[in-house]
């Protein structure tokens, strides 16, 4: 039986906790130690994941796990870093999707800042709602490392049951469907919040296909990733399904409601709030066209209104149907420049 330590204790990190308790011996960690002892009590995550009660094998601390085989990161982007230094030496899966604000750097690339570029770890990712996933019921999911032979142990660890998981070498690739989807989930809940059809919606989710590949691509990632769960799984769930946060965002800012109101009712993170910017950002930097991720990030900033937005987006010039843009010519092309700020006294 393997030790597994999940971090943090928000709706995905307890409904996968929940999900490996039946098969491995599971801490869920919470960094808060009053939200630690009332899950543990009421067996139950009464804040993020009320419908579900806990199994009883399931340990929830705020103490750090104790001699963990294997550590899942279940925080935010947000934070990642700070998790980071505790987790040295561990192999180490994070859940987690979208793009570190400020720095614009993937998850893999502020792990490599905080651990070095040798640490063993991963990227799990692919269509999977929390409620779903804790409910017992089917998904199935990608393990992405750059090692191989990690790649391959970490996902016949986590599967088994209803959770099937499929391993992966495309690390940048898998991270990029997982963080822009989010974005074109956000535009298709405009769309579908503006009565525009099913048309529209399969139009959008088709180009934003295009445009993840496109960016994907240029960042190193493999075509024939986006073609699978962590591209186009992940983006089908996201922007069709009722329970996915991004598209609640799109909905609600069709109905006119303002930004912060909206994020402060979810109770929950909307990554592709935070990707829109810094994926526009990186798509600029590597000269690669991404017009729905452009309306999208113009509506969040109030630049444009949701109409105007589709309008917008309408008025393009006809064009063919866009090809996959090639790989920058090296890695420091595509690697966001780090900001002064980053950087820490010693004295």
């Amino acid at each position: 039986m393997t030790r597994i330590g999940v971090l943090g204790a928000g709706a995905w990190g307890t409904a996968l906790a929940a999900a490996l308790a039946a098969r491995h011996e599971v801490t869920l960690w919470a960094r808060d130690a009053a939200q630690a002892e009332a899950i543990g009590r009421a067996r139950r995550n009464a804040r993020y994941l009320p419908e579900i009660e806990l199994p009883a094998g399931l340990a929830v601390s705020a103490c750090w796990p104790q001699s963990p085989h294997l550590l899942v990161v279940a925080t935010p982007v947000a934070g990642l870093r700070e998790v980071l230094p505790r987790a040295a030496g561990v192999p180490l899966v994070w859940l987690c999707k979208g793009f570190e604000a400020g720095t614009g750097l993937l998850p893999h690339q502020v792990v490599a800042e905080v651990l070095g570029a040798r640490a063993v770890c991963g990227a799990l990712s692919g269509p999977s709602f929390a409620l779903e996933v804790a409910r017992g019921l089917p998904c199935a999911l990608t393990l992405a490392s750059r090692n191989a032979a990690f790649a391959r142990a970490a996902a016949k660890t986590l599967h088994g049951g209803r959770l099937r998981v499929y391993h992966s070498d495309d690390l940048a690739g898998v991270e990029i469907g997982g963080a822009v989807k989010n974005v074109m989930a956000i535009a298709v809940g405009i769309a579908d919040g503006l009565g525009l059809g099913q048309n529209a919606r399969a139009a959008l989710i088709t180009r934003g296909l295009a445009e993840i590949t496109r960016l994907g691509v240029a960042l190193g990632g493999k075509p024939q990733t986006f073609m699978g769960l962590a591209g186009a799984g992940d983006l089908i769930l996201t922007a069709t399904g009722d329970l996915s946060r991004n598209r609640r965002v799109g909905l609600a800012l069709a109905r006119g409601e303002a930004l912060a109101d909206i994020l402060g009712g979810l109770g929950h993170v909307a990554e592709g709030v935070h990707s829109a910017r810094e994926a526009l950002r990186r798509a600029a930097r590597l000269g690669v066209d991404m017009p729905i991720t452009q309306a999208v990030n113009a509506v969040l900033a109030g630049r444009l209104s949701p109409p105007q937005a589709v309008e917008r987006l309408l008025a393009r010039d006809a064009k063919e149907e866009a090809r996959v843009s090639r790989r920058p010519k090296s890695r420091a092309a595509a690697r966001p420049r780090t900001p002064p700020r980053r950087r820490r006294s010693t004295g």
